[in-house]
């Protein structure tokens, strides 16, 4: 079984004088420092970058961080899978080590989105899903408008789960946003796409994140090593008729990803799950098992996901407020989730942790996702 023997992460926010290697290099560093590995024991890097490395700098970005950090003459593979690249990077890791072909990888997610002109992407005029107005951020207000039509949510219910991430915020010190917020802030915060408003929709950032896995081998000498149980990357079938309140490669990831576990949803004590919208977290916690479709909005009005409920969600402030870097974001999930089964959350930590599941998603499209990732880990 493959651990996680080390975690580095820098705070996401606005580095405009930072150039993407130097991200990289820094918490690719501190994962380093946190394992007490040296780079001469690190024989893999999967480097996940969606973004930065075209607009600021060398194509191969993950050849150049290591070259730095003195990880030469091992294979590196560079990833892009969209808000999943670096779950995709942490996959192949794994892959690796279950496979006998790597000792200790090193995984890392970059990214910098602080540039003039840098916007929403969408995935091109020609996609069917651009062409019916399905695109970032109008395409999960759609979702959105169908799940209250259909099960009632409430608006209250949508900017409950803003309320829940800037609450957690407040004692995460790597999270942009961590001033609270109310629900009436929430629904008087400027519309971006009804009826989702600024409140409610994932800021960019610049940031990166990196772990250090290893095989159990390796793992026997450390205390603080966290188990991966399972690690699921999928696709969607696009076959699927149109339904926008439920995505099947969400269910389907979670299903395979439980199975290989050997666990359910009721195992699990933490999950962090991809959240660029609010309407996002309420959709996951459905394909998640964490309730029956269509009870997402009551779940968090309940208090069942916030920190001392029966299943924190996002107890980090997630990417609605620790941001969103597109490629870092799923390793900043790993590493939140480390910190959760080391017992090492200090005033975020859930109490009695084992078990925890992180979950992101990249290409959204209707019923399908481009990009799927559940990873479960434990103690």
């Amino acid at each position: 079984m493959t651990s996680i023997i080390g975690v580095g992460l820098i705070p996401f926010g606005q580095y405009l004088n930072r150039t993407v290697e130097s991200l990289g290099v820094e918490a690719a560093l501190l994962a380093m420092k946190d394992a007490g590995v040296s780079a001469k024991q690190i024989t893999g890097a999967y480097v996940a970058n969606a973004l930065g490395s075209r607009l600021f700098g060398d194509m191969t970005v993950g050849q150049s961080i290591c070259a730095q950090i003195g990880v030469r003459r091992v294979p590196v593979i560079n990833v892009e899978n969209a808000c999943a690249s670096g779950s995709a990077a942490f996959h192949l890791a794994w892959q690796a080590i279950e496979a006998g072909q790597c000792d200790v990888a090193m995984v890392l997610g970059i990214e910098k989105m602080s540039a003039p002109g840098i916007g929403l992407i969408n995935s091109g005029v020609s996609d069917p899903d651009t062409q019916m107005g399905m695109v970032t951020p109008a395409g999960f207000a759609l979702r959105a408008k169908r799940h209250m039509y259909e099960f009632g949510t409430t608006a209250e219910q949508l900017a409950q789960v803003t309320v829940k991430s800037r609450w957690h915020a407040q004692h995460n010190p790597n999270a942009q946003f961590q001033k609270q917020e109310t629900i009436g802030s929430v629904l008087a915060a400027p519309m971006i796409a009804d009826p989702l408003t600024r409140s409610q929709c994932c800021p960019i950032a610049d940031g990166a994140a990196a772990i250090i896995v290893c095989s159990d081998r390796f793992a026997k000498t450390f205390s603080r090593a966290v188990r991966v149980r399972y690690s699921v990357l999928t696709s969607g079938g696009y076959e699927n008729p149109m339904d926008i309140v439920r995505w099947e490669t969400d269910y389907r990831a979670a299903q395979l990803a439980y199975e290989g576990a050997g666990l359910g949803a009721e195992d699990l004590d933490v999950v962090e799950c991809h959240d660029a919208f609010t309407i996002a977290e309420i959709l996951h916690y459905e394909a998640l098992g964490l309730c029956p479709p269509g009870h997402g909005g009551q779940l968090v009005d309940a208090g069942v996901t916030s920190l001392g409920g029966r299943i924190p969600v996002n107890v980090s402030g997630g990417l609605l407020s620790r941001g969103h870097p597109i490629a870092a974001t799923a390793v900043a999930q790993l590493v939140e989730l480390t910190a959760q089964l080391r017992h090492e959350s200090g005033r975020l930590q859930v109490e009695g942790c084992r078990v925890g599941l992180a979950h992101c998603m990249g290409g959204e499209k209707a019923a399908d996702a481009k990009s799927c990732t559940v990873v479960i880990l434990s103690n």
